[in-house]
């Protein structure tokens, strides 16, 4: 069997791997450096496996040579491949520009234990990725879950724990019913392989079983993925983790868990049960506008940095479930380039609200004032990704508000509601990111001389937040990658319709 086909199984396997090796070198800078190159290996990997997704190929790995479904499958097609592009490169990008800041927040004792943390969180992400069966993505599901846990309340600040608390709760919450949902669906089906569900299902005499786990499912992974109104984890999680770790899980946690929603509820349940689509839509559009309106009122009038951005991931959530609602071509196109161009543009504003806390005590817009002048860089670095945030044209964050735009108004009398939605959300999204431009460039400082002798960011954070802000202005202009795989996607999950 060649290397690439054993991809599946190493976007897991070589995390966990090297995770205990980290805590075996003791060394800060050397934990450091090994969960970075394994890092940039998934990356590596699932590049790899997004180049073979173009040419329609799809990747089915036999744990143990077991064949589905009486062994676990592995299984990698378009979706999941943008998927694994979106958790391996927040987390290779994160550790490759957050040495610094990391190091100023962990203590140097328990920064091997940190990162090993970190690899545990990537290797449970990308093993929801790339999982066959709904029982072995609820045990990645924990094990990301619990990683993560430990990454946000690493930090200095003790309003993380707070913050985990409710994290947890919430989780756990959203884990008991997602596992409710899979037993039900095993009772009735005596499966717990995606493919092998969707085709028993249409064999069950009473649905009515069926019908509870799609509610319970549907109602544990919208916790997961924040969906309004199940978001109230998400901003104190968010602004007390540390900054870095606000960047990797800002660029991919509820990405995954919405990747598993549209897997169970286009590939499982919406080609076998009545009216599914129809409860479907009717059920997640309006939460999907009410997210946009309410995170996006939110943040126009939020001080704090983090916290104005984790309100803005709120209406962000809200435009790919609201073009998944569709279930269109145009919609589910528009979601899942959306879950790519969220990331890029979210991860790289995360990135610069970093690299100002690494000169800066205060992240909020008073704390700020004129701080452009000193740091220039990194605040047009801010700008680039906040005009794709924005959906300015030439940014990514455009190419998928327009695919959204595009789908709204194939619905009729209710998409021109939603598109209005969308369009008002847009202008909110440009006022407050125009707040913080405003301030960090033309406020005046607190204080005289209060931002006299602040550098620049760590050249290295530099490099890497710029290379985020490039590639939301490249993926504008050649957004091939994203479109040609959302395509896909659309095509593989409008199939399993009836």
């Amino acid at each position: 069997m060649s290397l690439e086909a054993q991809t599946p199984a190493l976007q897991v396997v070589v995390p966990l791997v090297v995770a205990p090796l980290v805590v075996l070198l003791r060394d800060a800078r050397l934990a450091w450096a090994a969960a970075s190159v394994a890092s940039v290996m998934c990356l590596a990997m699932a590049v790899l496996q997004a180049s073979g997704a173009l040419g329609g190929e799809v990747v089915s790995y036999q744990m143990g040579g077991w064949p589905a479904p009486f062994g676990i499958e592995l299984r990698v097609d378009a979706l999941s491949a943008l998927v694994l592009l979106v958790i391996t490169g927040a987390s290779a990008l994160a550790l490759l520009g957050g040495r610094s800041s990391l190091a100023a927040d962990i203590a140097e004792n328990r920064q091997p234990l940190f990162y090993a943390a970190w690899l545990i969180a990537l290797a449970g992400l990308s093993g929801i990725a790339v999982s066959g069966d709904a029982f072995n993505v609820f045990v990645f599901m924990e094990i990301s879950s619990l990683a993560t846990y430990i990454l946000i309340a690493a930090g200095p600040d003790r309003r993380a724990l707070t913050a985990v608390f409710k994290y947890l709760i919430m989780g756990t919450v959203g884990a008991t019913f997602y596992l409710i949902g899979v037993g039900l669906v095993y009772m009735m089906t005596g499966t717990l392989n995606f493919a092998d569900m969707e085709a028993r299902i249409a064999e069950v005499a009473d649905q009515r079983p069926i019908l509870v786990a799609a509610g319970f499912i549907t109602i544990g992974l919208a916790l997961k993925a924040a969906v309004f109104p199940l978001h109230v984890w998400l901003p104190n999680a968010y602004t007390h983790a540390p900054n870095i770790v606000t960047v990797f899980i800002a660029a991919c946690s509820t990405k995954v868990a919405l990747y598993v929603l549209l897997r169970f509820d286009f590939f499982v349940f919406q080609g076998n049960l009545e009216d599914h689509l129809a409860q479907f839509a009717g059920f997640m559009i309006p939460l999907a506008l009410l997210g946009i309106l309410v995170g996006s009122a939110v943040a126009v009038v939020e001080t704090d940095l983090k916290r104005m951005l984790a309100y803005s991931s709120v209406a962000q959530i809200g435009y790919i479930l609201l073009g998944a609602s569709f279930a269109s071509t145009a919609g589910l196109m528009a979601s899942v380039t959306h879950m790519f161009n969220h990331a890029l543009a979210k991860g790289a504003l995360f990135l610069a609200v970093a690299a100002v806390g690494m000169r800066m005590s205060r992240l909020t817009l008073d704390g700020i004032s004129g701080i452009a002048r000193s740091m220039p860089w990194t605040m047009a670095g801010l700008a680039v990704a906040g005009a794709s945030l924005v959906g300015i044209p030439g940014t990514a964050g455009f190419v998928s508000k327009w695919l959204l735009l595009q789908a709204a108004m194939e619905q009729g009398p209710l998409g021109f509601a939603a598109a209005a939605v969308v369009v008002v959300s847009s202008l909110a999204a440009a006022l407050y990111v125009w707040r913080i431009i405003e301030r960090a460039w033309f406020g005046v400082a607190e204080g005289a001389g209060s931002v006299a002798g602040i550098q620049e960011a760590p050249w290295p954070l530099l490099a890497v937040l710029w290379v985020a802000a490039a590639a939301n202005i490249y993926f504008g202009l050649v957004p091939s990658l994203p479109l040609d795989l959302a395509a896909l996607s659309a095509e593989e999950l409008l199939r399993h319709l009836p």
